[in-house]
């Protein structure tokens, strides 16, 4: 038990705020530094999403009393969704589109993944999710059923994250993801706990389960064989795909 309660500790969640956010986040806030790996932090990630997810429905509510139509409440949503995180996971999908179908070798993928400008496989993805999950929160907010869909989907897909951390090798000696290691076996339990009570209450339950998990093993899949491991640009492409599919999940059993 001591093993276990030493696995979860409060700090965490700052630690895991500040790798994943950019909220302003005081010094204080942290533990010590090196007093503990930033990967046992991860069973955390799933809160992470509570707080971007719970930050874009606050705005939904606000602008729904101003009167604005649900696409526009659409927009703000995703536009806040996206200055928390400084866009870090939309730029992990487009990263892994320009280099999984623009290189030929696992190197050259590697390389490509690195590069700083956006090719067309990146901008083809981008545009493809964000209308996506566009079209999806405003179905959801004409239902009424925002905060039942996006609060779940943003914490099963950082979820999806850290069991990509824990099962995948590393594709690089260097990066974000090598740097923050592998989660122990309680942070990645933890995770996938929190997320997995998030996706029971939501409409179609067990879809939205099943779909999560499909989709993170195929993310997982098509990493190894592309580039023969994750990286933090994998991560980051698996939790866009793993939300936008727990999206269109639950709408279709909300709408249905």
């Amino acid at each position: 038990m001591p093993g276990w309660r030493q696995a979860f500790q409060p700090g965490d969640l700052a630690i895991a705020l500040g790798l994943l956010t950019r909220l302003p986040l005081p010094m204080r806030a942290f533990p010590a530094p090196d007093s503990r790996p930033a990967a046992q932090a991860a069973w955390a990630y799933p809160l992470v999403g509570l707080v971007v997810a719970v930050a874009g429905v606050i705005l939904a509510c606000l602008l729904d009393g101003l009167g604005l139509p649900a696409p526009v409440q659409a927009l703000f949503v995703i536009a806040v969704t996206v200055m928390l995180t400084g866009a870090m996971h939309e730029d992990g999908l487009a990263d892994c589109a320009d280099g999984f179908w623009g290189g030929w070798t696992r190197e050259r993928r590697l390389e490509i993944m690195k590069d700083s400008q956006i090719g067309t496989y990146g901008v083809i993805a981008l545009a493809l999710t964000l209308i996506l999950r566009w079209q999806l929160i405003t179905l959801l907010i004409g239902a009424g059923a925002l905060a039942a869909a996006l609060i779940p989907a943003a914490m099963v897909s950082r979820a999806a994250m850290v069991w990509t951390m824990a099962r995948l090798p590393h594709a690089r000696d260097t990066g974000l993801s090598r740097q923050t290691g592998k989660p122990a076996p309680p942070a990645l339990m933890g995770a996938v706990v929190i997320g997995s009570c998030a996706a029971l209450f939501t409409a179609g339950w067990f879809a939205t389960i099943l779909v999560s998990v499909l989709l993170t093993l195929a993310m997982g899949l098509l990493a190894r064989a592309k580039i023969a491991g994750q990286t933090g640009d994998v991560l980051g492409a698996t939790q866009q795909i793993v939300e936008v599919g727990c999206l269109l999940s639950i709408c279709a059993f909300t709408l249905s």
